[in-house]
């Protein structure tokens, strides 16, 4: 190749690529402006007794319940819950679809390797006197297709998918909050159940004194028969509370077993022993309205999903405008199989090319349009995440505070009915009262105390509802945020 083809090949490159330069500067689309929300400053619900404000709320919550057995099973949930692991390859998925958009800045380049024998027609469009020969042609080389982002239509799908991806993760933390207040309320429902179990039991065991109380005062003739059968009435009809109970102490177990991905029943010997609900001692921190914006992640998942879309309109618009690749091949060729080590039978070409969908127009313009529509669309879907997350936290703060109210008429009910138990028992046996006395307040003791269990477990899941409201806990899981630093650093 002559000194003087090189010059202009190189004089040729430079100009293409200076006007490459000059016109990828441009840039169709919006650019995504964050939304916000103007949060009020302070609850509509007022601060309970049993409430305090704090500014950043605590990141494990579930230790305000100071039981080691739930913090174990939210350990195992954490490492080993299906849907946070179908959640995770969500995740994985995205950021490889990114890292896949990305890859379009880049030329695409591509080797190639042929062989053909070819006849040409003595009677073809080449003319020929003799019968031409046949020809075997050997090939080896590579071509490459670059796409210049002349208008902004790539850095758009590569903003669009990065914003797809960081949902993705918020994604991925929304089912990891889900995850750790179903394990929490699970866990309360079995404790609450068993609880209740054990005041049907010491029911049980009073009522059936009291029968054979009853008994002894039919057979000495003190008391009528009605007596002993409205006392087997009433221990019957306890009895029979039980094995509903067991139901829903055996889901709850089976539900829990399935939130830390074991099989159902496999934590029967763990958790099948009765243990109290846990007892909160101190008051429970709660965080403001603005906490909501920052840290739930089904808001910060809508507002990336937003952004997303929002890049998808300058995608389509840069389809108005025309479209440059640079093209190019580089080749050996030869008819021999040997002369394809041998530079000089190269063959090249490279250049620009333009195309621009000059009759599209129309359909491109309703495309934009159908982008601009579904942007409004996730801009009110995030403004209602926002309004429900509100709404929720409201709401639990309401219930928690009226079901303590509730927890603590039903201990005084519960500690009056045990005395009052106390003096109709005694009564009766001195014959100062009737037996349905006796019956009436057994049955008061053991309705109060089932509802004073059930209570205290509604206390503790409004508590629950409270620090879901609020998004926290999937700090604790690093998986994520460990994956966000290594793409960020990359």
């Amino acid at each position: 190749m002559s000194a003087m083809i090189k010059i202009k090949m190189a004089v040729q490159f430079s100009l293409t690529a200076s006007l490459i330069m000059l016109l990828s500067g441009c840039m169709v689309g919006r650019d995504y402006i964050p939304v916000s929300e103007e949060m009020p400053s302070v609850w509509n619900q007022p601060l309970s007794a049993q409430m305090r404000n704090e500014p950043n709320l605590p990141v494990r919550w579930w230790d305000i319940f100071g039981d080691a057995q739930l913090n174990h099973l939210i350990e195992l949930a954490v490492a080993n819950n299906r849907d946070v692991k179908a959640a995770f390859s969500r995740l994985e998925a995205s950021r490889a679809l990114r890292d896949y958009t990305t890859g379009q800045y880049y030329p695409s380049v591509d080797a190639t390797g042929s062989y053909s024998r070819y006849q040409s027609s003595k009677d073809g469009v080449a003319q020929t006197p003799d019968e031409p020969d046949a020809i075997n042609l050997h090939s080896a080389g590579f071509d490459f297709l670059w796409e210049i982002d002349l208008f902004g239509k790539i850095k758009r799908s590569v903003e669009s998918s990065e914003a797809s991806y960081q949902a993705s993760i918020e994604d991925y933390r929304d089912v990891m909050v889900t995850l750790l207040a179903e394990v929490c309320r699970n866990y309360i429902d079995l404790r609450a159940a068993q609880t209740r179990v054990a005041y049907a039991q010491d029911n049980i065991e009073i009522q059936r004194n009291t029968l054979d109380l009853t008994k002894s005062r039919y057979e000495s003739e003190i008391a009528g028969e009605l007596d002993v059968r409205q006392a087997e009435l009433n221990l019957a009809n306890t009895q029979a509370e039980i094995p509903s109970l067991r139901i829903a102490e055996t889901g709850s177990l089976n539900r829990l077993a399935v939130l830390v991905g074991q099989m159902p029943g496999t934590l029967e010997k763990q958790l099948g022993k009765s243990q109290p609900l846990p007892f909160i001692k101190e008051k429970i921190a709660v965080g403001l309205p603005a906490d909501l914006l920052r840290q739930r992640p089904d808001i910060r998942r809508a507002e990336r999903q937003l952004a997303a879309q929002t890049a998808q309109i300058g995608v389509a618009t840069a389809d108005l405008y025309p479209s440059l690749q640079l093209t190019g091949t580089f080749e050996i060729q030869s008819r021999q199989l040997g002369g394809l080590g041998n530079i000089h039978n190269k063959t090249y070409s490279f250049g620009p090319g333009l195309q621009w969908r000059l009759f599209d127009a129309n359909r491109i313009k309703n495309t934009i349009k159908i982008e601009e529509a579904t942007t409004r669309e996730l801009l009110a879907k995030w403004e209602s995440a926002v309004l429900s997350a509100a709404e929720d936290v409201e709401n639990a703060m309401v219930s928690y505070a009226q079901q303590t109210e509730r927890k603590d008429s039903l201990n005084n009910s519960v500690n009056a009915s045990l005395r009052s138990l106390e003096l109709v028992e005694s009564q009766y046996k001195s014959g100062l009262t009737d037996f349905q006395n006796v019956l009436d307040t057994q049955r008061t003791l053991f309705t109060q105390q089932d509802k004073l269990a059930a209570s205290q477990g509604e206390v503790l899941k409004a508590l629950v509802r409270i620090y879901k409201g609020f998004g926290g806990g999937w700090q604790v899981d690093t998986v994520a945020r460990s994956s966000e630093k290594k793409n960020h650093t990359k």
